[in-house]
């Protein structure tokens, strides 16, 4: 069943990352899998964007017309998903390095497992305070960078010490590429493709 590792993956981590290892999955698991937790973000920040208000500060709720904010969540969406491709690409790519040979079916698991957290609390922008998502969002961040040391070891067949450094290389690259997106979303906006705010 799709999605059958989240709880797994939250109530008992270590043993979920092993099940996950003795019985891989196609590709096309994985995939929907990203496709499918993808959508929380996305549907959630597009409701929030258009029709509650997101609140900053004591200020009025800012809100964007329905068409923006409906660009915005498509463009979202596809940042996501490119964003735990990419993921899994460097995985992939920096195993070598730690003397691991993984299938790209295995890589591509362990970015969408670990990205998990870090998509599904996107439902948080059902409630759009900015302190409240910041801090739901800082939660969720540690919680996949705990789910990437912990998996990689087990995911990727090597020593925990090891494991250590690989899952170490993966969050500074995971954060170059999220500087990426950001600085390249900057640049969009900087291009006329900014949001169109409520009146």
């Amino acid at each position: 069943m799709i999605l059958n590792h989240i709880w797994g993956l939250y109530a008992h981590p270590r043993e979920e990352w092993q099940t996950i290892e003795k019985r891989h999955e196609s590709l096309s698991y994985s995939l929907a899998h990203i496709l499918i937790v993808a959508l929380i973000p996305s549907i959630c920040g597009y409701y929030a964007a258009a029709h509650i208000g997101w609140s900053i500060g004591a200020n009025d709720p800012i809100r964007l017309t329905e068409s923006s904010a409906m660009i915005m969540s498509v463009g979202m969406y596809f940042a996501l998903v490119l964003g735990v491709f990419a993921l899994a690409y460097l995985i992939h790519w920096m195993a070598k390095t730690f003397d691991s040979d993984p299938t790209w079916t295995q890589s591509l698991e362990l970015a969408a497992y670990t990205a998990t957290p870090l998509l599904m609390v996107g439902v948080t922008a059902l409630f759009p305070v900015l302190w409240f998502v910041v801090c739901a969002g800082i939660a969720a961040i540690c919680y996949s960078v705990y789910l990437l040391y912990s998996g990689v070891p087990i995911m990727m067949n090597i020593p925990e010490e090891e494991g250590f450094i690989y899952s170490s290389s993966v969050v500074t690259c995971g954060l170059v590429l999220l500087v990426t997106i950001m600085a390249a979303s900057a640049i969009m906006w900087s291009m006329g493709f900014g949001p169109e705010y409520v009146a």
